[in-house]
């Protein structure tokens, strides 16, 4: 199965960026990330519409969509690894994790999503955001392949 990161907003070059590379590299084929923005001005709700929009159109086709939202689930490494691991055993192409802008998604997109999934109740920032869940899909994989890299 194959991941992809879509997210709003764009990356620089810091060491964040830094850190999502290393670990979206470890994987074969790599973590995918695909950016997009709402540069319009909007108010709080139409920018939310707007970008569930812009990132939903960027999942690729049959793909399980993850929202993270501080809302969501709050799973352990192997309760992840265990939801990837099913998935990849139905045949699912591709898994796509959604990271919205500073607002949040928008509802419609919570409800499209397969998971809803919350990094814990701490507010993060979103180009660090990127770099952690990398780091969770890594771990996941290493975690189904048995590789010590996830220690309990």
């Amino acid at each position: 199965m194959r991941f992809v990161i879509v997210a709003v907003g764009r990356g620089g070059k810091g060491p964040e960026q830094a850190l999502l590379g290393d670990y979206a590299v470890r994987l074969r084929p790599p973590v995918a990330l695909v950016e997009v923005e709402e540069r319009r001005p909007l108010t709080v709700e139409e920018r939310k519409r707007r970008e569930a929009e812009k990132l939903l159109a960027a999942v690729p086709p049959g793909a399980r969509i993850v929202a993270l939202d501080e809302r969501g689930k709050a799973l352990s490494s192997p309760e992840l690894a265990k939801t990837l691991g099913a998935w990849e055993d139905d045949g699912v192409p591709v898994c796509a994790f959604l990271i919205g802008g500073a607002d949040g998604h928008d509802e419609t997109l919570r409800a499209r999503a397969d998971l809803v999934l919350a990094l814990g109740a701490l507010t993060w920032p979103h180009m660090l955001v990127r770099a952690m869940i990398a780091e969770q899909i890594y771990r996941a994989r290493t975690i189904l392949d048995g590789h010590p890299y996830h220690r309990q």
